[in-house]
């Protein structure tokens, strides 16, 4: 009997285990002599189902991708279906196909500034590592080969490729892999919980855009190719940024002649209420990077948006760009991004963001108030995080206390609970939170009444006092 003859849920744990690598997973976590592996079948609305039958919201949008949920399969299958019997594929090195063609121009038309070029990939990850080389080839075209450098915020991620890897801030992501062939300065990121200037937004952000400034001028300002920072820093949990913190960087990157990257593969397509989290923060960065909400999860897809000042010397004559990969700019998941971006302005989905981010932020907000775990609350649009603590002082759990708490309890309760969320650690103990953006108020409700039944349990096993 073959797997695909094996449809129970007990054959499905079975094969998963001899025969799936997960993840950044503890592979061994799952398995005959351990806990069931969570296999979802189906999904409805904000709501998937396991084979089980069991029924949970998802409150991460399926690792922050599902922007319209589930209940959008059969239009996206049509659209697929007549692509593939029309041009299933078709590369764009040296030739195009219509459905790349308009996405590009529909992404042009949504971002901000002069972002007018666009760069299909696979993913987060590719777009990152497709961002640098692009900006290389920016500065090598214009006579500055010397800049070879980048800078980066510290816990940032960026990306798991060797390339993208180099960007990224989680000192246990990279140690295995040896020295990173980018050279990357770190600086502070935004987090304002337990921050020296904690309500003076004007002081915190001074003082971080004098720390970049110095790390630029320590670098060698003629060294540094790229600045890159996602507009709200997931990692770390929602690290919004303070008031006026992104046009500085936007001013530094001009006076230092620096390439200025939003990393959106999170942010961008709602997340934060606008189709780019930049646009709301006030500055038209040199490019964007994105992937999960493109096509809101329904096929794989990412792109690099660059501006008309960065792609300008790619176009000299003789000039080639020395990037490709063979399935970037899918005709079927062009397709499909291009009907998310319909659906989203059919369904008015940025305007539910903007309206419902508040009553977010105030329930989430009461249940700080509430339950003394839940140390800090922050997060824009449909993304949010709650920082938890272990006392009364606001003290951080140990990597011990963190291991029990996050993987030993959190984990497994949040899913007897019929919710989907994402308990993180990266020195600190957060809960992320980002539902789908087509949640209603009702359905939001039941997200936070689920993640307040969990914590209260957190609270009395692990809140000292």
């Amino acid at each position: 009997m073959t797997v695909a003859d094996s449809v129970g849920a007990e054959s499905l744990q079975e094969a998963a285990h001899r025969h799936l690598l997960l993840h950044f997973t503890r592979n061994g976590a799952f398995g005959p002599d351990a806990k069931p592996l969570l296999v979802l079948e189906r999904g409805e609305g904000c709501h998937v189902f396991d084979t089980d039958g069991n029924r949970y919201f998802d409150g991460l949008s399926s690792l922050f991708c599902c922007q319209i949920g589930y209940s959008f399969g059969e239009e996206m299958a049509a659209v697929a279906s007549s692509q593939l019997s029309t041009l299933a594929f078709n590369t764009n090195w040296a030739t195009a196909h219509p459905p790349a063609i308009r996405l590009a121009a529909a992404l042009a038309e949504r971002a901000p500034g002069d972002l007018n070029r666009v760069f299909f990939t696979n993913g987060g990850s590719e777009s990152v590592e497709a961002a640098w080389k692009i900006v290389r080839q920016h500065y090598l075209a214009k006579g500055e080969p010397q800049r070879t450098k980048a800078i980066a915020r510290e816990i940032a991620y960026h990306g798991v490729t060797l390339g993208a890897l180099s960007f990224t801030g989680v000192s246990s992501y990279k140690e295995p892999f040896g020295a990173a062939p980018i050279p990357v300065v770190r600086v502070s990121n935004t987090n304002a919980f337990r921050d020296p200037d904690a309500g003076d937004e004007a002081a915190q952000t001074a003082r971080l855009l004098d720390e970049y400034e110095r790390t630029i001028v320590e670098a060698g300002p003629e060294t540094v190719a790229m600045l890159i920072a996602e507009p709200v820093q997931n990692a770390g949990g929602c690290l919004v940024p303070p008031e006026g913190y992104w046009p500085g960087l936007r001013e530094l990157c001009d006076r230092y002649g620096i390439a200025l990257v939003a990393d959106e593969v999170i942010t961008g397509f709602g997340r934060i209420g606008e189709w780019f989290a930049s646009s709301r923060f006030g500055v038209a960065p040199d490019l964007i990077t994105c992937a999960k909400g493109i096509t809101s999860a329904y096929a794989p897809m990412g792109a690099v948006l660059v501006s008309d000042r960065i792609a300008e010397p790619l176009y000299d004559d003789g000039r080639m760009l020395m990037h490709g990969i063979t399935f970037a700019g899918h005709p079927v998941s062009a397709a499909i991004a291009l009907r998310n971006i319909e659906i989203f302005e059919r369904e008015g989905v940025l305007d539910n963001v903007r309206t419902l981010e508040p009553f977010i932020g105030e329930r989430l907000r009461e249940l700080q108030e509430r339950l003394p775990i839940v140390g800090d609350v922050r997060g824009a649009g449909f993304f949010w995080a709650l920082e938890l603590v272990r006392d009364d002082a606001g003290g951080r759990f140990s990597a011990e206390e963190r291991e029990k708490l996050l993987r030993g309890f959190l984990a497994g309760r949040l899913l007897e609970e019929g919710l989907i969320a994402r308990p993180d650690d990266r020195g600190d103990a957060v809960l992320h939170l980002a539902p789908p953006l087509v949640a209603t108020r009702e359905e939001l409700g039941e997200m936070v009444a689920k993640t307040e039944a969990v914590l209260r349990d957190a609270s009395d096993r692990f809140f000292a006092g």
